[in-house]
């Protein structure tokens, strides 16, 4: 598993209508969207961009799920420290 982010809301919900049903997976509503390896390809093929952020590690997920509940102020207070 990996975890993507897209260029802009527009491609996230295009992305996600299509992995829905076809993949396993969850979204953050920090815009971070965690997918099979193998459902890159797919995401291409349909005209998708996206970056990978990288493998969705242990730790990174716990990262993600801390994160989502803390409001915005906290998590940019909480990064410049």
């Amino acid at each position: 598993m990996v975890i993507v982010r897209f260029q802009n809301v527009e491609c996230r919900r295009r992305a996600l209508a299509y992995l829905v049903g076809r993949f396993s997976g969850k979204s953050w509503a920090t815009g971070e969207v965690m997918v099979p390896e193998t459902a890159l390809p797919h995401l291409a093929a349909e005209g998708i961009t996206f970056s990978v952020e990288g493998s969705a590690t242990y730790e990174r997920i716990l990262k993600l799920n801390a994160n989502a509940g803390v409001p915005v102020s906290e998590r940019e207070a909480a990064a410049s420290v």
